[in-house]
């Protein structure tokens, strides 16, 4: 049996232009373009250091004085590489051209009204817009899609998602002025995940909490049901603050159909930046046999490679592919979802009656 666990690639790749040069750019964007072969022309970040620095890292051509210059200088088929925060994703795109291919990286704003406004400027300009939910093209992933997508676990009836990991926050400076932390910058990935394989939620429960270690941040623990009825069960546990060495840390992911199920850890997300091996297990039920699990050996993780599949997405799509899978049009209903878990968290759960 093949498992496919590559994503598809255009046939001839546009080179790229990068807004941003934070730490996400050097640690996914530009080595997964590297893996992938995708050409990148230039790079602009208001910190022009940074810039250079990361042009002089991995080889770019052009470092970009100001959005005129970048504007003025970048090849006439682009795709523009927004990689800056949420809240600066809008202001961004209003100096882009009509008609332009665009990532951006992820949440897709803020909050689902930030998405809103996103979405309704790419519609108005005609864009073509995605955003950078990669995870549901980490290699992992596709392995496992291709299982369910053949039939081999049966119907897929659970998806659970569980972390159970020590997360250093202080990585990333601007999370500490945010309202909202762990769901939109965080769990938003399998929320995501969970709609790539089931669709849209009849609806989300949520709670989103602190933690006393932890204090300066908005929330870095969560859990989230996602209710597809009475039949099919979607949990997303997430706890970032289990400071207490690496034994009984964990991080996975499981899919569970009525003849077999899979279950891939999630090695990044332990001991981060540093990480340890992934692994990808599955099982498929045999007529009176006994179940017996597999392993898969998977080149790739989701950093850096799961990010070769959001890119290339816009340029399939840059080739006369359609939509891209990534779209702004689907992202939308990913962000309505992180809504709603926040809205359920504010609103508490049912009080018990009083006997």
């Amino acid at each position: 049996m093949i498992i496919e666990t590559s994503c598809a690639l255009p046939e001839s790749p546009r080179p790229i232009v990068l807004i941003g040069a934070g730490g996400i750019v050097n640690d996914a964007h530009l080595p997964a373009y590297k893996i992938a072969g995708f050409p990148v022309a230039g790079i602009y970040d208001p910190d022009r250091d940074k810039a250079v620095m990361t042009a002089e890292r991995f080889g770019i051509p052009e470092v970009y004085q100001d959005m005129p210059d970048l504007l003025s200088n970048a090849p006439a088929s682009v795709v523009f590489d927004v990689a800056v925060p949420g809240p600066a994703i809008l202001s961004v795109l209003r100096q882009l051209p009509q008609r332009a291919f665009v990532l951006m990286q992820k949440p897709m704003g803020e909050d689902h009204g930030m998405a809103r406004q996103i979405l309704e400027f790419t519609r108005h300009m005609q864009m073509t817009a995605g955003v950078n939910f990669q995870l549901r093209y980490a290699p992992f992933i596709n392995a496992a899609r291709n299982i369910i997508s053949e039939g081999l676990i049966g119907e897929l009836c659970d998806i659970e998602v569980n972390v159970n990991v020590y997360t250093p926050w202080h990585l990333w400076d601007f999370l500490f002025k945010s309202p909202r932390v762990e769901i939109v910058y965080h769990s938003i990935h399998y929320i995501d995940l969970v709609r790539s394989f089931l669709g849209n939620p009849e609806g989300v429960y949520a709670k989103t909490t602190g933690h006393p270690a932890m204090s300066e941040l908005a929330s870095v623990r969560s859990n989230i049901i996602m209710d597809y009825g009475k039949m099919v069960r979607a949990n997303i546990l997430t706890n970032h603050c289990h400071d207490f060495g690496l034994k009984h840390q964990q991080s996975y992911i499981k899919f569970e159909g009525t003849r077999g199920a899979i279950i891939t850890k999630l090695g990044v997300l332990i001991n981060y930046p540093q990480g340890i091996p992934d692994s990808f297990e599955y099982v498929i039920r045999e007529k009176d046999k006994a179940p017996v699990w597999q392993k898969l050996e998977i080149a790739g993780s989701w950093f850096p490679h799961a990010f070769i599949g959001t890119m290339a997405q816009m340029m399939i799509a840059a080739e006369g592919g359609g939509r891209p899978d990534n779209s702004v049009e689907d992202c939308i209903h990913t962000m309505a979802c992180v809504e709603a878990a926040y809205q359920s968290s504010d609103t508490g759960g049912i009080r018990p009656r009083k006997e």
